[in-house]
């Protein structure tokens, strides 16, 4: 028997049933008014096409399922292979492609697209506490990926798009951004708001670290890559180096091609999974599970606007 083979990868009751569990965990609340109590399930009924896991509110007298206020709510893929997609996304540590996704399910390819935006938008956490911290590391590297619209290919970077991570290396924590310009302007209030003072900074000797981040943070150690160095002692990069080689393996050799649009999802996607991973004693069917707790509260229809926050 293999995780796959569990009733609610099969069954959508069984589905309706296992996603309550998660979200409902400290009990049912009515979506539409927030009661508590007078919650009755209304029976399925293909007769009559009543839907699996729906419930009826006494109070405002509303009918609701799960999804509702979700980003599963209002999708016409069976819910069972939408819980499929959330596993197969977040146990691939490279990440599952739309076209895979599309063999998979037995979807279209559009559909299999829409779900794994969906379920990204399930992963970006939004944290907001800074990293760091107690004398604690941070390292902090940039890199580039893709190409922007509009700009003509040329030699170096200008061309591409720049993603910002910083890595906490007591907790093996990140947290990343999608950059406009990779400059100063941009990267150090970013640094400045997301690490703690009483850290020490790790960077490689970009210029656009030089001399600027010593006054603010504990500390700052440069390892100098243009004259070959690569770590002395703790002043290295090679854990956010190693974050961004997954990230990269990944973008290059599953999903290929990805648009200045959609690249904060792809950023937030392997970030959730570095951060929820084994090292961090979590197993694949607990990453699913936090994956789903973070649907609550969160919708995303082809016609909402594209928001590029975290």
């Amino acid at each position: 028997m293999s995780v796959l083979s569990r009733p609610y990868f099969h069954d959508e009751e069984k589905a309706f049933e296992y996603l309550e569990s998660v979200i409902w965990a400290d009990g049912k609340v009515c979506p539409h008014c927030g009661g508590l109590d007078r919650l009755t399930k209304v029976r399925a009924n293909p007769a009559k096409r009543i839907r699996f896991g729906l419930w009826r509110c006494g109070d405002c007298k509303r009918q609701f399922t799960v999804k509702v206020g979700m980003v599963f709510e209002h999708a016409r893929v069976p819910l069972n292979k939408m819980l499929q997609a959330v596993y197969l996304l977040t146990s691939s540590k490279k990440g599952f492609s739309a076209h895979q996704l599309h063999r998979a399910l037995e979807v279209t390819y559009k559909t299999a697209w829409f779900i794994a935006h969906r379920v990204r938008e399930a992963l970006r956490t939004g944290d907001l506490g800074p990293l760091g911290g107690e004398g604690g590391v941070v390292e902090i590297d940039e890199t580039y990926i893709g190409k922007k619209p509009g700009v003509e290919v040329r030699r170096g970077w200008v061309h591409m798009m720049p993603v910002l991570a910083l890595v906490h290396r007591e907790s093996g924590k990140a947290r990343s951004f999608v950059l406009d310009n990779c400059d100063r302007k941009e990267i150090l209030p970013l640094v400045a708001s997301n690490v703690d003072r009483e850290t020490y900074v790790m960077t490689d000797d970009a210029v656009v670290y030089r001399r600027q981040l010593r006054p603010i943070f504990l500390g700052h150690g440069t390892v100098i890559h243009s004259k070959g160095e690569y770590g002395r002692g703790r002043v290295h990069t090679n854990t956010v180096e190693g974050y961004f080689s997954i990230f990269k393996r990944g973008m290059k050799g599953v999903y290929q091609h990805c648009s200045s649009k959609h690249l904060h999802r792809y950023v937030a996607e392997f970030e959730f999974r570095y951060n929820n991973r084994e090292a961090h004693g979590v197993n694949d069917v607990e990453r699913s599970v936090q994956a789903l707790r973070g649907i609550v509260g969160r919708r995303l229809t082809y016609k909402s606007p594209d928001r590029q926050t975290r």
